[in-house]
């Protein structure tokens, strides 16, 4: 069985959207040359793939790459340092921290929509 507890419905009109762990996804596929699960809601018919929602989402670099990128970038290195030490182009460190940033002001936003209010 494969693990998706981690996963949900993307599909923003599907009454299961957002609610990890609910058993309403299945793996219906892969696609690609890294052979990606293509994910599939029951309750809203919804195929997506596994990397939708996250900032890996139409990467050609390696998973493993991507997160050493975000890692280095994350313990307060440089540019040009994170592009020597994972030995990627300036301009991917560039694009993968935007992504990253966006991904995090988003998740941000939604978790403060959620916190209580100060009494």
């Amino acid at each position: 069985m494969d693990d998706l507890d981690c996963f949900c419905c993307q599909n923003p009109e599907c009454p299961d959207h957002g609610r990890r762990d609910h058993g309403n996804l299945t793996v219906c596929g892969h696609y690609g040359t890294r052979q990606r699960r293509l994910l599939y809601c029951k309750t809203c018919k919804a195929r997506f793939s596994e990397r939708k929602g996250t900032p890996l989402l139409g990467s050609r670099l390696p998973r493993d790459k991507v997160l050493a990128v975000l890692e280095h970038l994350a313990d307060g290195c440089g540019i040009r340092q994170t592009t020597r030490l994972v030995g990627v182009s300036k301009d991917t460190v560039i694009r993968y921290a935007a992504l990253a940033g966006e991904h995090a002001r988003q998740l941000h936003d939604e978790l403060v929509a959620f916190s209580p209010s100060d009494p």
